[in-house]
């Protein structure tokens, strides 16, 4: 099976409520794979239990990657939520465990 992370590598942010992660191509030949499948409802299923709000994609070809802005993601946000530190490179790591097949 590939896993995303074969393929790609991942920076994240976060802000009040909401998580932000992107997904590079370590390789543009595999731009158009990750673009076929990391889609905004895959990546809304992948995250199931974690993110009850919206998944928004962003397409950035120039630099083949993908941004994912991911509403009420955080539990309330990282300051506000007892979880621990599910957020951040806790979630990218999640992310690059997505099968690209």
């Amino acid at each position: 099976m590939m896993l995303l992370r074969d393929i790609a590598h991942s920076r994240t942010g976060d802000k009040g409520n909401i998580s932000n992660i992107s997904v590079i191509a370590y390789d543009p030949s595999h731009w158009e794979q990750i673009l076929e499948k990391v889609t905004a409802d895959r990546v809304k299923q992948h995250f199931a239990g974690l993110v009850a709000g919206e998944v928004i994609r962003y397409e950035l070809p120039a630099i083949q990657a993908l941004n994912f802005v991911m509403h009420d993601a955080l539990g309330g946000g990282v300051t506000r939520s007892l979880s621990l530190d599910p957020h951040g490179k806790c979630l990218s790591s999640l992310m690059l465990t997505l099968s690209v097949e």
